[in-house]
């Protein structure tokens, strides 16, 4: 798959703390025409204590040896976009390594359709307690 047919995108970049990604989803502009627009960034830290996540979110589009590698867009597919966007959001502003590390892996495991219903309600106006609601069901906080 290419990154113009998938629904969404990571892209790995490079900071001084280490590698980063930021994730992207692909929506409708006022011109009707499909873009990739960005869901949320995440830090390195984050990137490091779920790379198994986003790996195995790479790897279900672009095979067992894709390697999460800075530069092009990596596309995903909905289910595994949901999920890394679900990650995103939710360890946005964390600090605490295992737990990030621990929210990564209950997503890894959880249903597709599920993380694209929680992504639907973390965008929508009542998204700070959404993202809260996630947060302690990933055991991302205490």
């Amino acid at each position: 798959m290419k990154v113009r047919e998938a629904s969404f995108a990571l892209r790995v970049v490079r900071r001084r703390e280490g590698d980063a990604a930021i994730i992207y989803r692909r929506v409708l502009n006022k011109n009707q025409e499909e873009r990739l627009t960005k869901i949320a960034p995440i830090s390195a830290q984050a990137f490091s204590s779920g790379a198994g996540l986003l790996r195995s979110a790479v790897r279900a589009i672009a095979g067992p040896k894709a390697k999460l590698e800075a530069g092009p867009y990596h596309p995903l597919d909905a289910d595994w976009g949901a999920r890394a966007a679900c990650y995103a959001l939710a360890v946005k502003g964390l600090r605490v390594a295992s737990r990030m590390n621990k929210a990564a892996e209950n997503l890894r495991h959880a249903d597709g359709a599920e993380a694209a219903w929680w992504l639907g309600l973390m965008t929508g106006p009542n998204g700070k307690r959404a993202i809260r609601a996630l947060r302690i069901l990933v055991e991302a906080v205490k």
